[in-house]
C-alpha cells in the first residue's frame, strides 16, 4: 500500500515548493517506506510513498503514460489490471512495467472519466493530464482507501491519503467545523464527506472530482452505488453455492502478491470464512494472527485457535494487557481527526503482530452489512414493525412520554433495559435507527454541549448524514435500507478507517475480499429473508459456510472486537480519565458543559450508570486537541468555530 499527495494551481501555472512538497510526502513515511518520489512542473506537484507489493523491482511512482503527459499517483490495489492490460495493448498502449499502476494511465487516456468503471479493486489516486490540464481524483466503490482534499486561500489544491498531509502546509487554516464537531459526538467518528476541519474534504466512496485549471471546483461525482438489484428466484441450496463460488473468486483475486501474504483471524465467522477458503486456494500453510484478551468476556482467542488448528495455520497470538494505554495518544496521532472507536487499540496491535511475518494481510470486514450480521438489524425490524402498527402521529407523543419517564438501567438485565426502545418507537424509521447507533444520543449531546455552541450549530443535528443517504437508497425495504446507510456511514468512517490507519502505521497492507464490488452487487440483491431469518444474522453465509466450519464458530452469539471500557475507566484508567476530561484544553474550547462532564464521571465511576463509550469519545476528542490541533503549531491555531 502506499501514501500519495499533490498539489495543484487551480488558477494558473504557480511555481510548486518542492520542498514542501517533499515534507507533506515525508509525513506519510509509515504508508510506505520502501521508495519516496517526487514530480513537479508548473502549477503541478505529486508525490509518492510507496510499500512494494507487485512489480517490486519497476513499479515505481509517480508513474507516466509512453509521453509524459498524463502522471499518476496511486494507492491500492486494481486486481483486473492482468486482463486490462491485455485490452489496452491491443488498443495500441505501450506498457513499460507489470503493476497495477500503470493500466490507470492508459485506462484514463483511452475512456476518460469513466476509467474508474473499469477497475476492480481498492484504490485512491490523482492523475494529472497536462494535455486537457486536468487534475482528476478519484476513489475506490466501497472506500476502502482513504483520499482527502481541501482548497486553499489563493486557489491551491491539496489531497493526500491522509489529513496529516494536509495539516502540514502552512497554508491550511485549522477551522473546527461545528456540524462535524456534532457527528462526532453522535457517531463516534466524522462521517464523509466531511472532517473535523472546515476546510478538509473525504473524496466520499465512489466519487470522482475532475478539476479543470482556470475554473471553479465542482462537486465531486458519483459513479455507483450499492444496487440492492433483486435475483431471480433461487432456492436456499442454490444461493448457497453461488455465494461460496462468488466468495472463493473474491478471495483468489486478493491472493495475488509477490511479497508475504497472510490473515487477520479474530475467531468469528467472517475473518474464520476468509482463511477457510484461502487454505483451500493456497499450498502452503496460511499465516494467521489473533488477539487474545485476559477478560474472558472479551476474548474470542480460543476459537480463533480451532479454526488454525483446523486449516493447520502458522497461527500468532497476542495478548493485549489492560495496561495498554500508551495507545491513546499515539491513535489520536494516527487519525488526525477524533476517533471513538476503541478497538482501533487491538486493531492497532493486530497489525504490528501481523507484519512481523506478512506484509499484506486479508480481513474479514464487510460481511456484517452485507450479510445483515448486526443485532442492531434484527432490533430495528421489531421496531419498523411496531411502528406500523401506530401512525407517528400517536406514537411520538406516547412512546416519547414512555421513554422520558423510564429509567435509565445499565445494571438491569437488558429485558428490563427498555428505554432506548421505547425513545425509538417514537421516531419515525431514519430517525430510530439513528437513535440506535449513536454513541450519545440527542438528550446527551443537548446536556453534553455549551449554549454557545449549540446557537453555532444553528439546527443541524447529526441525524441528517442518515437522512440524505436514505433519500438516495435505490430500496426501501426495511432491512436493505439500513444495510445501505452502515455502509454509507459506518462502514466507511469507522471500520475501513480504524483499519487503514491502523495497518497503514506498521506498512501494512489489509485487503477486504468481502468488500469486491462485484460480490458486494450480487450480495445486495439476495432477499432480505437469505441474510436475516429469524434471530439468525448472515443466514446464508452461515449455512453456506458449514462444510468449513463448526457450529460454534458459526453460531454462536457475535462477541465484537471491543475492549472493557467500563472496567478500565473504573480502575487502571480512572484518574487518567478524570484529569483528561477535567483538563483546561476541553474547558478553553467553549464546547461543552463542565458539569454535565462531571455528572458523567462520577455516574459512571459509582457504577450507577454505563457512561464508557460517552466517555472514551470525550477523552479522544481532548487528545485529538492536544495531539494534533495544539500539538504540531500552536500559534497558528485558530478555534473559530461558527458553522460554515
Amino acid at each position: 500500500m502506499c501514501g500519495i499527495v499533490g498539489l495543484f494551481d487551480t488558477r494558473g501555472k504557480k511555481e510548486i515548493d518542492r520542498q514542501l512538497l517533499g515534507r507533506m510526502n515525508q509525513i506519510q513515511l509509515h504508508r510506505g517506506p520502501d521508495e519516496g518520489e517526487l514530480y513537479t512542473e508548473p502549477g503541478v506537484g505529486l508525490g509518492h510513498r510507496r510499500l512494494s507489493i507487485m512489480d517490486v523491482s519497476s513499479g515505481q511512482q509517480p508513474l507516466f503514460n509512453e509521453d509524459g503527459s498524463v502522471v499518476v499517483v496511486f494507492n491500492g490495489e486494481i486486481y483486473n489490471f492482468e486482463e486490462l492490460a491485455k485490452e489496452l495493448s491491443a488498443l495500441g498502449h505501450v506498457f513499460r512495467t507489470h503493476c497495477d499502476t500503470e493500466v490507470i494511465v492508459h485506462a484514463w487516456e483511452e475512456w476518460g472519466e469513466r476509467c474508474v468503471d473499469r477497475f476492480r479493486g481498492m484504490f485512491a489516486f490523482g492523475l494529472w493530464d497536462r494535455n486537457r490540464e486536468v487534475l482528476f481524483l478519484a476513489r475506490d466503490r466501497l472506500g476502502i482507501k482513504p483520499l482527502y482534499y481541501g482548497l486553499l486561500k489563493g486557489g491551491m489544491l491539496i489531497f493526500a491519503s491522509e489529513l496529516k498531509a494536509l495539516l502540514a502546509h502552512p497554508d491550511f487554516v485549522r477551522d473546527l467545523d461545528s456540524p462535524a464537531i456534532e457527528e462526532y459526538f453522535a457517531y463516534g467518528y466524522v462521517p464523509e464527506p466531511k472532517t473535523i476541519f472546515r476546510h478538509a474534504f473525504k473524496l466520499s466512496p465512489a466519487h470522482t472530482l475532475t478539476i479543470r485549471r482556470g475554473q471553479p471546483l465542482p462537486a465531486p461525482c458519483q459513479y455507483w452505488d450499492v444496487p440492492f438489484i433483486p435475483h431471480d428466484p433461487m432456492t436456499v441450496q442454490e444461493a448457497q453455492e453461488e455465494l461460496i463460488a462468488r466468495f472463493r473468486e473474491s478471495v483468489k483475486i486478493h491472493l495475488m502478491t509477490e511479497v508475504p501474504l497472510g490473515a487477520f483471524l479474530s475467531g468469528g465467522v467472517d475473518s474464520s470464512a476468509v482463511v477457510a477458503m484461502m487454505a483451500n486456494l493456497m499450498e502452503e500453510p496460511v499465516n494467521t494472527c489473533s488477539i487474545s484478551f485476559g477478560d474472558p468476556a472479551f476474548n474470542e482467542s480460543q476459537y480463533a485457535q480451532k479454526v488454525a488448528d483446523r486449516y493447520r495455520t502458522h497461527h500468532d497470538v497476542e495478548q493485549v494487557g489492560q495496561d495498554d494505554f500508551d495507545l491513546i495518544d499515539k491513535l489520536a496521532f494516527l487519525y488526525d481527526e477524533p476517533f471513538a472507536d476503541s478497538s482501533a487499540m487491538p486493531t492497532y496491535r493486530v497489525c504490528e503482530l501481523a507484519r512481523r511475518r506478512v506484509t499484506v494481510a486479508l480481513s474479514g470486514d464487510g460481511g456484517d452489512e452485507n450479510l445483515a450480521g448486526y443485532r442492531r438489524y434484527r432490533w430495528h425490524l421489531y421496531e419498523e414493525r411496531m411502528r406500523s402498527m401506530l401512525p407517528l402521529g400517536f406514537r411520538k407523543p406516547f412512546f416519547g412520554l414512555l421513554g422520558s419517564l423510564y429509567p435509565k438501567a445499565d445494571w438491569a438485565p437488558k429485558l428490563l433495559r427498555a428505554k432506548s426502545t421505547l425513545e425509538a418507537l417514537g421516531r419515525d424509521s431514519v430517525e430510530g435507527y439513528f437513535h440506535s447507533v449513536s454513541i450519545m444520543k440527542d438528550s446527551m449531546r443537548q446536556r453534553l454541549f455549551s449554549a454557545s455552541f449549540k446557537r453555532d450549530l444553528q439546527g443541524y443535528e447529526a441525524v441528517e448524514v442518515l437522512r440524505l443517504h436514505a433519500r438516495k437508497c435505490p430500496v426501501q425495504d426495511a432491512l436493505s435500507r439500513v444495510q445501505y446507510l452502515d455502509m454509507k456511514t459506518y462502514l466507511v468512517g469507522d471500520i475501513l478507517t480504524k483499519v487503514d490507519r491502523a495497518s497503514m502505521a506498521h506498512a501494512l497492507e489489509v485487503r477486504v475480499p468481502l468488500l469486491d464490488h462485484k460480490l458486494v452487487e450480487w450480495m445486495s440483491g439476495l432477499p432480505a429473508s437469505l441474510k436475516l431469518q429469524g434471530h439468525e444474522g448472515k443466514y446464508v453465509f452461515k449455512k453456506a459456510l458449514e462444510p468449513y466450519l463448526p457450529d460454534d464458530i458459526l453460531y454462536r452469539d457475535k462477541m465484537g472486537f471491543a475492549v472493557p471500557l467500563a472496567s478500565w475507566f473504573r480502575g487502571p484508567l480512572r484518574q487518567r480519565l478524570n484529569n483528561a476530561l477535567m483538563d483546561p484544553v476541553l474547558a478553553d474550547t467553549g464546547l461543552f458543559n463542565r458539569s454535565f462532564i462531571k455528572e458523567m464521571l462520577d455516574q459512571h465511576q459509582s457504577g450507577r450508570r454505563d457512561h464508557s463509550a460517552s466517555l472514551w469519545t470525550l477523552l479522544m476528542f481532548q487528545s485529538f486537541l492536544r495531539n494534533v490541533l495544539y500539538g504540531e503549531q500552536p500559534r497558528s491555531i485558530r478555534t473559530d468555530l461558527k458553522v460554515a
